[in-house]
């Protein structure tokens, strides 16, 4: 069983979505891209490519060799890594966590989701933050109908804070996909992965 979120077998998925590669060309992807959320390449890289066809997410297409460079294996997604994929994505985007590398990480990847899925996604997101929100004003109050000093209450005002600008750059960026000013059509996506990898 994977990991709760598993980022970098999530990357590699998200990655091999769009074309096969091989380990090295996934690594290098990730390094070129600035996909900082990704640690511990890379061995942790090879581990998930491992996991991930362990659990027949990913299936092995072919080998090739370069001169005297080592064999690579070259991985292609599966169906049920389609899936899987799809549906880690979108819990990432639904979700708000303390931990906000999943959300630079699920927003890193959006552009594997079709574009409805993706706004579905974000809209859940922008009503688990109001509730977040409102969650935290309602402890506050409580803590404030108690007695208890200001000073107790930061780290509470901190996180409320930051709920709430990620709601605010939430419904920005919602507002651009809707209106059409933020789109990733197949053929816009699947070239720009193409370039990266042949860089």
């Amino acid at each position: 069983m994977a990991r709760r979120h598993d980022l970098v077998g999530l990357t590699v998925l998200a990655i091999l979505s769009v074309r096969a590669s091989h380990p090295y060309e996934l690594h290098r992807f990730i390094i070129d891209t600035h996909k900082d959320y990704v640690t511990g390449l890379p061995r942790s890289l090879y581990h998930a490519v491992e996991r991930l066809a362990r659990d027949e997410l990913i299936t092995p297409t072919k080998t090739d060799r370069e001169g005297r460079r080592p064999e690579r294996t070259v991985y292609e997604i599966t169906d049920e890594g389609r899936r899987e994929l799809s549906t880690r994505l979108r819990r990432l985007l639904e979700e708000p966590e303390p931990d906000r590398r999943t959300l630079v990480a699920a927003i890193s990847l959006i552009g594997v989701l079709p574009t409805e899925a993706a706004i579905k996604s974000l809209r859940l997101r922008v009503a688990a933050l109001t509730g977040a929100i409102g969650g935290l004003d309602a402890q506050m109050a409580t803590m404030a109908e108690n007695g208890l000093p200001r000073l107790l209450m930061l780290e509470l005002e901190c996180e409320r804070a930051l709920f709430a600008a990620e709601q605010d750059w939430v419904r920005e960026v919602l507002g651009r996909m809707e209106s059409g000013e933020l789109d990733w059509p197949a053929t816009v996506k699947q070239s720009l992965m193409e370039r990266a990898l042949e860089e």
